[in-house]
C-alpha cells in the first residue's frame, strides 16, 4: 500500500478482520509521509505487519526512481519511529529457515545456537562468531523470502526503459477478464532467475519492456498439498 493512499486502502482491508486500530491507521498515515521526508524516498510502500508474542513489527519499503533496484526496508514497533533494516544476505535466509515458532516482538532477542543448524553453529565457532542469531536478523530474512514467493505484479504494470530502469506504466488499467484467469499475466516481483535460462526462440516471442520478469505460469507449489 502506498502512504499517501494508506488510510482508505487500510479502511478496506479492515472489512477482512485483519484491520489496524484507528491509532494505529493515524499514525502510520503521518509517521510514513515523514520517513518519505526525512529519508528522500520518491515512494513510500506499507509493506505489512508481522504479529510477535509481545509486539508487533510495522513494515515499510522506500523506493527510489527505479521500482526494481534495491528496497530500503524499515521497521517500527509503535507505527512512530523507524528503524532502517541491513540488507538480506543468503546467510541470513539459510539460518532463518531453521528457526521455527513465532516471533517474540524484540529486535534484540537472541535464539540459542540449539536452534540453529549444526553445520551453521559449527561454521560459526570456528569464524570466531557467536552462534546466535537476531530476531532483527530473523526479520530481515523473513521479509525477503515472503518477497520472493507471493511479491507478484499484473503484466504490464511496469515497465523496462531501454536504459534498464523500471518505471510504473501509466497506461495500465488493470487487465482484461481473459487475461487475469492466466498465470502467465502475472510476475515475481523480484530478480528473475527462469528468464535468463530462456532459449532465444523463448525469448523472441516476448516484449523486452514487460516480460522482463519471472511470470508465475511454471511455478510448483510446495508444500503436502502440491
Amino acid at each position: 500500500m502506498e502512504a499517501s493512499s494508506l488510510p482508505a486502502a487500510l479502511e478496506l482491508a479492515a472489512g477482512g478482520g485483519a484491520g489496524l486500530s484507528p491509532e494505529k491507521r493515524a499514525a502510520l498515515g503521518s509517521s510514513l509521509l515523514l520517513l518519505q521526508r526525512d529519508y528522500r524516498f520518491e515512494r513510500v510502500w506499507f509493506w505489512g505487519c508481522i504479529q510477535g508474542v509481545r509486539g508487533a513489527y510495522y513494515i515499510a519499503e522506500g523506493l527510489g526512481p527505479d521500482r526494481a533496484a534495491h528496497r530500503s526496508r524499515l521497521y517500527s514497533l509503535n507505527c512512530v519511529e523507524w528503524s532502517l533494516l541491513p540488507p538480506a544476505t543468503e546467510e541470513m535466509v539459510r539460518q532463518a529457515e531453521q528457526l521455527k515458532g513465532r516471533f517474540q516482538g524484540d529486535p534484540s532477542f537472541e535464539y540459542e545456537y540449539t536452534e540453529i543448524n549444526a553445520e551453521d553453529a559449527e561454521r560459526l565457532f570456528e569464524d570466531g562468531k557467536e552462534p546466535v542469531i537476531k530476531e532483527e536478523a530473523r526479520l530481515v530474512a523473513t521479509i525477503e523470502q515472503i518477497d520472493r514467493a507471493v511479491g507478484i505484479i499484473p503484466r504490464g504494470a511496469f515497465v523496462k526503459t531501454p536504459l534498464g530502469s523500471v518505471h510504473e506504466n501509466r497506461n495500465f488499467e488493470g487487465l482484461s477478464l481473459t487475461e487475469a484467469k492466466k498465470l502467465s499475466s502475472y510476475f515475481h516481483f523480484t530478480e528473475p532467475v527462469n528468464l535468463k535460462n530462456k532459449t532465444l526462440l523463448e525469448k523472441a516471442d516476448l516484449d523486452p519492456s514487460t516480460d522482463f520478469l519471472d511470470s508465475l505460469e511454471h511455478d510448483i507449489p510446495q508444500g503436502k498439498g502440491s
